[in-house]
């Protein structure tokens, strides 16, 4: 709105304080109703956001609820790690059984004798076959080519399925190392040639019963290990089938020698995830409360307070928590049957005796409880929550109509401003009339005055 400059003509009439005063006077309800109102939206707002981020952080935490693997845990315990490292699914059933490592398994290493010029030195013409396992690629030499272009011919192959060549200089001179990324006797390798000057031979390698030019620096071979007195040969040094559920990482051979692995259920990972479910749904619980708050000693009120949405959305979360788990029968089909119970203030407990007693007697039952396919509480409660918090929900439909209120009330204070310019106007108008009403008053009365002195003067 425009600022008021006139203070008068010459009457001495504070014409702009007078106006500005006015027009505060008659704007005022104006601006009170439009503040209460832009309080109430921001508080409406600030509380919606509050309430999403703690819906939002409660259904992270159920992310690995959902999962029967994740209560499901089992742990895999080594009498020594020096010669494997171990791990259990959530398949691997309870037990104890001894491994023997006998022999790791190991990638084909093969090496040339010296060659004369070393890098630079010409290696021959033709073509080389190289095979590993059951696949082949091949490299053709041109007259001149060094070994260092034999090297890189190998290396950069589009066809290379896994060969690496590398060259190694010793006191004998310099040799082309090749081997094979990867492991087991199946990857072995092999090297044949054709055409050419001859000279490629000296890198053939065909055992049995033919040419071995190269040299064995290790041979292709696959792991043994013997678990509880069963013999198992694996191409790789990481094997998952020996025993269900359970992968071993072999680390060092040496027969005669046993190690003890146990399998068991990880309970106190089950119950630290237990433990963590429970955190998460106080926080969202708490964050309710403070929204719907009322302190009669201040008198203070949550924002909330009374607010039909949060009302529903609270009874509707202590609903799935305490209800039992559809379709489960027995001894465990709620979470107070395994010790997780509601408190007299809507939060959760857990009595870890309780729930270490039912993970004793039916580890799978914490399992159901929690993630049996759209039953489980975890499972119910993340789509709860996605539904409230989709675009087409509650939540969002109250974002919306915030929005729009805020709107109205942009609206509204400029619907105000221009008609205070209006007042403003007209209150500009009437008292600057009413200054020169006054200022020509002041004149006449100035003019009789003198008039009046002057006939005194002539009497």
């Amino acid at each position: 709105m425009p600022t008021i400059t006139s203070s008068g003509v010459g009457s001495g009439l504070n014409v702009s304080s007078l106006v500005s005063q006015l027009v505060a006077a008659e704007r005022g309800p104006y601006d009170s109703r439009n503040t209460r109102t832009e309080t109430k939206l921001t508080s409406e707002f600030t509380a919606l956001a509050q309430l999403k981020g703690s819906m939002s952080a409660f259904q992270s935490a159920l992310g690995g609820l959902k999962d029967d693997d994740k209560f499901l845990s089992r742990k895999a315990t080594l009498s020594e790690d020096t010669h494997l490292a171990a791990s259990a699914g959530s398949t691997a059933a309870p037990g104890t059984y001894t491994v023997e490592v006998r022999h790791l398994a190991k990638a084909a290493q093969l090496a040339s004798n010296a060659v004369t010029g070393g890098a630079t030195g010409t290696v021959g013409t033709g073509t080389l076959t190289i095979t590993m396992g059951s696949t082949a690629f091949t490299v053709t030499l041109q007259s001149g080519a060094t070994l260092a272009d034999l090297r890189d011919a190998i290396n950069k192959s589009s066809f290379n399925p896994g060969v690496s060549a590398a060259l190694v200089t010793d006191v004998d001179g310099t040799h082309l190392v090749l081997g094979a990324s990867t492991t087991g006797a199946s990857n072995a390798l092999r090297i044949t040639t054709s055409g050419g000057d001859g000279g490629l031979a000296q890198f053939v390698h065909d055992p049995p019963t033919t040419t071995t030019n190269m040299r064995v620096v290790s041979a292709a071979q696959d792991a043994e290990v013997v678990v509880s007195g069963f013999t198992i040969h694996d191409s790789d040094n990481t094997i998952d089938t020996a025993i269900e559920g359970v992968t071993l990482n072999l680390k060092k051979e040496e027969i005669g020698v046993t190690t003890s692995l146990s399998i068991s259920i990880d309970s106190s990972t089950i119950r630290d995830r237990a433990n963590a479910f429970v955190t998460a749904y106080n926080s969202l619980a708490s964050q309710i409360s403070k929204l719907r708050s009322y302190n009669a000693e201040t008198k203070q009120a949550g924002p909330m307070l009374g607010d039909s949405l949060l009302l529903n959305m609270e009874s509707q979360l202590r609903n799935i928590i305490s209800a039992p788990v559809a379709g489960l029968t027995g001894t465990y089909t709620s979470l107070s049957n395994i010790g997780i119970s509601t408190t007299s203030t809507g939060t959760l407990a857990l009595d870890a005796t309780k729930f270490d007693a039912a993970l004793a007697k039916d580890p799978a039952a914490i399992s159901r409880i929690f993630a049996t396919d759209t039953t489980g509480v975890a499972v119910k409660l993340d789509k709860f929550i996605t539904d409230r918090l989709a675009t087409g929900g509650e939540i969002a439909a109250r974002d919306a109509s915030i929005t729009a209120r805020r709107k109205d009330l942009t609206t509204a204070k400029a619907a105000v401003d221009d008609r205070m310019e209006i007042v403003q106007a007209r209150y500009l108008k009437q008292f600057n009339a009413l200054d020169t009403l006054l200022s020509q008053m002041q004149g006449t009365s100035s003019y009789l005055t003198q008039q009046l002195a002057s006939l005194a003067k002539i009497g």
